[in-house]
Protein backbone atom coordinates (compact mmCIF):
# COMPACT_ATOMS: atom_id res chain seq x y z
CA UNK A 1 0.00 0.00 0.00
CA UNK A 2 1.49 3.32 -1.10
CA UNK A 3 2.15 6.04 1.46
CA UNK A 4 2.39 9.80 1.17
CA UNK A 5 5.91 11.12 1.69
CA UNK A 6 6.37 13.54 4.57
CA UNK A 7 7.38 17.13 3.84
CA UNK A 8 10.77 16.47 5.51
CA UNK A 9 11.41 13.43 3.33
CA UNK A 10 10.45 15.31 0.15
CA UNK A 11 12.79 18.14 1.09
CA UNK A 12 15.71 15.74 1.52
CA UNK A 13 14.87 13.76 -1.64
CA UNK A 14 14.59 16.94 -3.72
CA UNK A 15 18.12 18.04 -2.84
CA UNK A 16 21.19 16.45 -4.49
CA UNK A 17 21.48 13.86 -1.75
CA UNK A 18 22.78 10.41 -2.67
CA UNK A 19 20.66 7.42 -1.75
CA UNK A 20 21.75 3.88 -1.12
CA UNK A 21 19.47 1.50 -2.99
CA UNK A 22 19.21 -2.05 -1.68
CA UNK A 23 17.92 -4.76 -3.99
CA UNK A 24 17.75 -8.54 -3.56
CA UNK A 25 20.14 -10.95 -5.27
CA UNK A 26 18.85 -14.28 -6.63
CA UNK A 27 19.93 -16.04 -3.41
CA UNK A 28 18.04 -13.46 -1.29
CA UNK A 29 21.14 -11.61 -0.09
CA UNK A 30 21.03 -7.80 -0.17
CA UNK A 31 22.96 -5.72 -2.69
CA UNK A 32 23.40 -1.99 -2.08
CA UNK A 33 24.63 0.75 -4.39
CA UNK A 34 24.69 4.57 -4.21
CA UNK A 35 22.27 6.20 -6.67
CA UNK A 36 20.80 9.50 -7.73
CA UNK A 37 17.10 9.87 -7.00
CA UNK A 38 14.31 11.84 -8.64
CA UNK A 39 10.78 12.26 -7.43
CA UNK A 40 7.41 12.29 -9.17
CA UNK A 41 4.83 13.14 -6.53
CA UNK A 42 5.15 10.45 -3.87
CA UNK A 43 6.97 8.04 -6.18
CA UNK A 44 10.75 7.85 -6.51
CA UNK A 45 12.72 7.49 -9.73
CA UNK A 46 16.04 5.67 -10.15
CA UNK A 47 17.57 5.54 -13.62
CA UNK A 48 19.73 2.62 -14.70
CA UNK A 49 20.08 0.14 -17.53
CA UNK A 50 18.06 -3.07 -17.73
CA UNK A 51 21.32 -5.03 -17.79
CA UNK A 52 22.71 -3.51 -14.58
CA UNK A 53 22.65 -5.51 -11.37
CA UNK A 54 19.92 -3.28 -9.89
CA UNK A 55 17.98 -3.52 -13.15
CA UNK A 56 18.16 -7.32 -13.20
CA UNK A 57 17.48 -7.65 -9.46
CA UNK A 58 14.37 -5.45 -9.57
CA UNK A 59 13.09 -7.26 -12.67
CA UNK A 60 13.12 -10.51 -10.71
CA UNK A 61 12.06 -9.10 -7.31
CA UNK A 62 10.66 -5.54 -7.21
CA UNK A 63 11.19 -5.01 -3.46
CA UNK A 64 13.74 -2.29 -2.62
CA UNK A 65 14.94 -0.18 0.27
CA UNK A 66 16.61 3.24 0.15
CA UNK A 67 18.35 5.33 2.74
CA UNK A 68 19.46 8.94 2.44
CA UNK A 69 21.52 11.04 4.85
CA UNK A 70 21.64 14.84 4.65
CA UNK A 71 25.13 16.00 3.57
CA UNK A 72 24.90 19.11 5.72
CA UNK A 73 23.35 17.43 8.75
CA UNK A 74 24.18 13.71 8.85
CA UNK A 75 21.83 13.25 11.81
CA UNK A 76 18.92 13.90 9.47
CA UNK A 77 17.94 10.86 7.42
CA UNK A 78 15.14 9.13 5.57
CA UNK A 79 14.63 5.38 5.26
CA UNK A 80 12.26 4.01 2.64
CA UNK A 81 10.92 0.61 1.73
CA UNK A 82 8.95 0.08 -1.44
CA UNK A 83 8.73 -1.71 -4.73
CA UNK A 84 9.35 -0.99 -8.38
CA UNK A 85 5.87 -0.64 -9.88
CA UNK A 86 6.82 0.62 -13.34
CA UNK A 87 9.78 0.51 -15.72
CA UNK A 88 9.85 3.36 -18.24
CA UNK A 89 12.21 3.17 -21.20
CA UNK A 90 14.37 6.31 -21.32
CA UNK A 91 16.53 6.01 -24.47
CA UNK A 92 16.67 9.79 -24.98
CA UNK A 93 17.31 10.46 -21.26
CA UNK A 94 14.27 12.70 -20.86
CA UNK A 95 13.82 11.35 -17.33
CA UNK A 96 17.52 11.08 -16.48
CA UNK A 97 18.59 14.57 -17.64
CA UNK A 98 16.52 16.52 -15.04
CA UNK A 99 17.90 14.25 -12.30
CA UNK A 100 21.44 14.83 -13.61
CA UNK A 101 20.83 18.61 -13.55
CA UNK A 102 19.89 18.31 -9.88
CA UNK A 103 23.17 16.55 -9.04
CA UNK A 104 25.75 18.01 -11.44
CA UNK A 105 24.06 20.98 -13.11
CA UNK A 106 24.10 19.56 -16.66
CA UNK A 107 22.61 16.78 -18.82
CA UNK A 108 23.73 13.23 -18.08
CA UNK A 109 27.08 12.85 -19.88
CA UNK A 110 26.91 9.14 -20.75
CA UNK A 111 24.53 9.21 -23.70
CA UNK A 112 25.09 5.83 -25.38
CA UNK A 113 23.75 3.24 -22.94
CA UNK A 114 21.49 0.59 -24.43
CA UNK A 115 18.41 -0.38 -22.47
CA UNK A 116 18.24 2.78 -20.34
CA UNK A 117 15.23 2.59 -18.05
CA UNK A 118 13.67 4.59 -15.22
CA UNK A 119 12.56 2.50 -12.26
CA UNK A 120 9.45 4.02 -10.68
CA UNK A 121 9.27 3.13 -6.99
CA UNK A 122 6.09 3.23 -4.97
CA UNK A 123 6.86 3.90 -1.32
CA UNK A 124 5.29 1.50 1.15
CA UNK A 125 7.04 2.73 4.29
CA UNK A 126 8.89 5.96 4.99
CA UNK A 127 10.62 7.06 8.14
CA UNK A 128 12.25 10.45 8.53
CA UNK A 129 14.49 10.93 11.57
CA UNK A 130 16.29 13.96 12.93
CA UNK A 131 18.49 12.91 15.85
CA UNK A 132 19.16 15.49 18.60
CA UNK A 133 22.88 15.83 17.85
CA UNK A 134 24.87 18.66 16.37
CA UNK A 135 27.16 17.83 13.49
CA UNK A 136 30.72 18.95 14.03
CA UNK A 137 32.39 19.27 10.62
CA UNK A 138 36.03 18.15 10.43
CA UNK A 139 38.63 20.89 10.81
Amino acid sequence: MAVTLSAEAKKLIDRPTFAHLATLMPDGSPQSTPVWVGREGDRLIICTSEGSLKGRNTQRDPRVALSMVDFEDPYSEVQIRGRVVERRPDPELRIMDPISHKYVGKPFPFRGYEGRVALIIEVERERYTKLPFEHTPPK
